[in-house]
């Protein structure tokens, strides 16, 4: 086995992107103010959805009057209930969990 196959395909993580194979032999480092932009911008991305999520279910006159739900008359009790505006709320908290280990990671990365 040589060792390009055994590297992975896709970086797992920003710091292993660092740089960007550019052709024959050559490599491209991909600036840090680019690096911490993008860490950020999906922080943000994170966070407002994560927010979105957690309250608009709960919030009546956006969540019953959901054009989408209104197409379906047969789901909208289901789609109005507590059980499924709780595993709405979930998903916005698994975000925010997210957003905030974002964060965490992009200040480690800042302090490099």
């Amino acid at each position: 086995m040589t060792e390009s196959s055994s590297k992975p395909v896709f970086p797992v993580g920003p710091h292993e992107a660092s740089a960007i194979p550019a052709g024959r032999g050559s490599v491209v480092a991909v600036p840090r103010w680019l690096r911490q932009t993008e860490l950020m911008i999906a922080v943000l991305v994170r966070l407002y959805l994560g927010l979105a999520l957690c309250f608009v279910p709960w919030f009546r006159p956006l969540w019953d009057n959901n054009p989408l739900f209104l197409h379906a008359p047969a789901m909208l009790p289901f789609l109005t209930s507590g059980a499924v505006r709780g595993v709405v709320s979930g998903l916005g908290l698994l975000n925010l969990w997210l957003a905030l280990d974002g964060a965490i990671r992009s200040s480690k990365e800042w302090e490099r």
